[in-house]
């Protein structure tokens, strides 16, 4: 939110200065675009949050349960990581991105972003309520 107000008002101020009738430069409109994409996430995240951020190339999400349970429904673009396999797929899960954390529940999930940062990811976080929140949000799921 701040950073969408940041991006409002340095908008604003390029039309006035301008008059409203030449184009801002590159470099501004470079600069205005990070601060519209740039997001700020706190280590727990809701269903709503995560599907508002869900598309942005900078956002990656995992699901950590089973095969099987993925089988029966996830997120649209979501990675499949099984929470047992995570110690042996570090090298898979971005530095450079946001990536937010999901299985059934929350519980799962919880456990393997506390366990990246452990290992010294700073870029994780767990969705709350896992997929059944995400259901229950009325979220689309693919099977």
């Amino acid at each position: 939110m701040r950073y969408q107000l940041i991006f409002v008002l340095v908008l604003v101020g390029l039309l006035t200065a301008c008059g409203g009738a030449a184009e801002p430069s590159t470099a501004s409109q470079a600069a205005a675009v990070v601060v519209a994409e740039k997001i700020e996430l706190g280590p727990e995240v809701d269903v709503h949050t995560t599907a508002s951020v869900q598309d942005q190339t900078d956002v990656v999400l995992i699901d950590v349960r089973e095969q099987w349970e993925y089988d029966q429904g996830h997120i649209p673009g979501v990675t499949l990581i099984p929470m047992s396999e995570i110690s042996n797929r570090l090298e898979e899960i971005p530095t450079d991105k946001e990536v937010i954390v999901t299985c059934r529940s929350g519980n799962r999930s919880g456990q393997v972003t506390d366990y990246l940062r452990q290992s010294g990811f700073d870029n994780v976080h767990n969705m709350q309520g896992g997929i059944v929140a995400w259901q229950e949000a009325g979220y689309e799921v693919e099977q």
